[in-house]
């Protein structure tokens, strides 16, 4: 695996989250991070993919500090 690869998939990390909403969010988007990582060959691609993964897991983490008003 690429180096840029290995080093973005570090920011999927999830257990230093609590238990709960966070955690769960996050760990989904480690899980298909790393299934993408080891099943996509490595390129220029692959690295934005992984960044854009990230944005969107960062969106979804936060989404779950947001206090519901419905």
């Amino acid at each position: 695996m690429h180096p840029s690869t290995i080093q973005i998939l570090s920011f999927f990390s999830f257990a230093h989250l609590p238990e709960g909403a966070l955690r769960n969010t996050s760990q989904r988007f480690h899980d298909l991070a790393n299934e993408m990582a080891e099943s996509l060959p490595d390129s220029p691609e692959k690295t934005v993919m992984l960044r854009k993964l990230l944005e969107a897991k960062d969106c979804a983490v936060r989404s779950c500090l947001i206090p519901s008003k419905v």
